[in-house]
């Protein structure tokens, strides 16, 4: 197991017909029943059954079966990109590698917006990163889809989409929340640009500006703090400008409101960005990884937290061998895991992460398993969702 959320879990596993590595989130559907999230669960699988874009997360396949739906996943075996930050010196990035991060995250967001959808959880924690060190955005479940289609349009030889939808919904998380979900007057695709500005300030300076000792604290200094850079970093006025111009208070004002990402590439931090060629790009931080099963990236679980039927081992019998050869071979090498690219370092977890082998039966897909629609009662909350197949992309 790699990953527990408060309906469900996400393990490593291994499809046998072809060796290839997925990560596979499985969702207790009384959970979803008893917490009420069956609505944030089918919002997230239809943006991931939309999405095909190299800075989100892609899924390949989704079935359910009487008691639980499953998404299998593109593995990213980074992990975390909070966890990452975590590790670095004084847990913050230099500005260039910041850059790098921020220019891809506003990508996916940009593509988000295109297709019609509001993140509205934009945070370390919903960041992958994927093992060539490039990033790639995850868990959807608060998002928010607009009621119209979005058309794009070209604003200064750019694609320019928003969504059009105003929403009064209370949600987000405590130290990214923006203004207008504080006050609850309405909240637009403007709450992206506010969590992307509170991002960029944590990558740079290892904390979130307006955390208080309590929520009221925290709210209180969202609405009427002014922003203050820490003196110990050193950034330029650029990037100064930028991460005001991204949290201002008043949404119609904040940077990105009137023309979207194309307002936010055109500001002059991002001068220099070839945004064609950004994933062809060498990441500054690449995780060092001893192999495909390598989770120390990841949090580590005890066994009994795993969910896992009696008797079932972490790795399977093949996954055993490999590792065991593999560890022969390497066990009179020092691997550094704090080497770097760029002056930033991805330090190793000292903790071993556990791993679940699973596979097909030989069958043309996952998307067979599971039960039909028709078997579904009549009643079933479920019954509108659907299997999805995907052939895999080729990416990094």
């Amino acid at each position: 197991m790699i990953g527990r959320g408060d309906v469900g879990r996400v393990y490593l596993a291994r499809r046998r017909k072809t060796k290839e590595y997925y990560a596979i989130k499985i969702l207790e559907k009384d959970e979803m029943i008893k917490r009420k999230k069956i609505k944030r669960v089918m919002t997230e699988r239809e943006i991931l059954a939309t999405a095909d874009h190299p800075f989100i997360v892609t899924l390949f396949w989704s079935f359910q079966s009487d008691t639980k739906i499953y998404f299998v996943m593109e593995y990213c075996a980074g992990g975390a990109f909070f966890r990452m930050l975590q590790r670095q010196p004084d847990k913050r990035l230099s500005e260039s590698s910041a850059k790098f991060y921020a220019s891809e995250v506003l990508s996916a967001l940009e593509y988000l917006h295109m297709l019609g959808f509001i993140y509205r959880d934009l945070k370390p924690e919903n960041i992958l990163l994927h093992h060539s060190g490039h990033i790639m955005l995850t868990d959807f479940d608060l998002s928010k889809a607009a009621a119209m289609p979005v058309t794009p349009k070209i604003v200064k030889q750019m694609f320019y989409a928003k969504p059009t939808i105003v929403t009064n919904s209370f949600v987000g998380t405590e130290e990214y929340i923006a203004p207008e979900i504080i006050t609850g007057y309405g909240h637009t695709s403007s709450v992206d640009w506010w969590t992307f500005g509170i991002l960029m300030f944590e990558m740079l300076f290892g904390m979130t500006p307006f955390r208080g000792k309590s929520q009221e604290e925290t709210f209180e200094n969202v609405l009427h703090k002014d922003i203050k850079f820490p003196e110990m970093v050193e950034i330029s006025r650029e990037c100064k400008d930028f991460i005001r111009r991204l949290l201002r208070v008043d949404p119609k004002k904040r940077l990105g409101s009137q023309n979207g990402a194309s307002d936010v590439k055109s500001h002059p931090f991002f001068r220099g960005i070839n945004w064609a060629l950004i994933r062809n790009q060498k990441s500054p931080l690449i995780p060092k990884l001893n192999g495909p099963t390598d989770t120390q990236y990841f949090k580590t679980y005890k066994p009994d937290e795993s969910g896992l039927p009696p008797g079932i081992t972490e790795l399977s019998t093949d996954e055993e061998n490999e590792t065991r050869q593999r560890r022969k071979k390497t066990v009179r090498k020092e691997v550094k895991m704090g080497d770097s690219v760029g002056g930033d370092s991805v330090k190793s977890d000292p903790h071993q992460g556990s791993g679940e082998s699973q596979g097909d039966d030989g069958s043309s897909g996952l998307s067979e398993v599971g039960i039909s629609e028709t078997d579904l009662p009549e009643k079933d909350p479920f019954r509108r969702f659907t299997a999805v197949a995907k052939t895999k992309k080729t990416g990094y």
